[in-house]
């Protein structure tokens, strides 16, 4: 598990690095109306990873209590997260009610908020020691029951696939200067 962690936490740095240092102008820019602003994504890899991670808790809370919150086959077992997206996604996915973009503001809140679900992941892991990951199951919108590894893996594809969109936002031959 801890090595997932770690994955999890270079995405995360590697986000945060393509997305620091920008000034309002680039991190409001669009390319075209219908297209997510950097700080859209931004406060999306919030919601998406708190969601994510108060779910995998949820989870966990119901294992343990005997009421747990998925019961089932998992359709995915013994796939990676890569496998499970080719499986489940289309091109361009419809982001959840939830997840989407909705306050604004800032990005340095959103770069700091980001880096708060560093300890509430870490703290989850440590919760998992006792635990057989694969027998915790919590939804994903989109690809339906994952257990507690995908989840994980879920968090790391996701903040490189957002990555990957800032850098192609970035490289847009209007992106502003400065």
């Amino acid at each position: 598990m801890h090595h997932l962690i770690q994955e999890v936490e270079k995405a995360r740095q590697d986000f945060i690095a393509a997305v620091s240092g920008l000034s309002s102008q680039q991190y409001h820019y669009k390319a075209t109306p219908d297209q997510w602003a950097i700080i859209d994504i931004a406060e999306h890899m919030v919601w998406a990873e708190q969601i994510g991670v108060n779910g995998m808790w949820k989870a966990l809370a119901g294992i343990e209590n005997g009421d747990p919150i998925w019961e089932g086959t998992p359709e995915h077992a013994g796939r990676n997260i890569e496998e499970v997206v080719d499986l489940t996604w289309q091109t361009k996915e419809k982001v959840p009610e939830v997840a989407k973009p909705r306050w604004g503001g800032a990005l340095d809140f959103w770069i700091n908020a980001l880096k708060a679900c560093r300890p509430l992941l870490a703290a989850l892991s440590d919760a998992l020691a006792d635990h057989d990951p694969a027998q915790i199951i919590y939804p994903h919108p989109i690809s339906g029951p994952l257990n507690v590894v995908q989840r994980i893996e879920f968090l790391r594809f996701h903040l490189d696939r957002h990555r990957a969109q800032v850098e192609r936002i970035k490289a847009d031959a209007g992106f502003p200067t400065e």
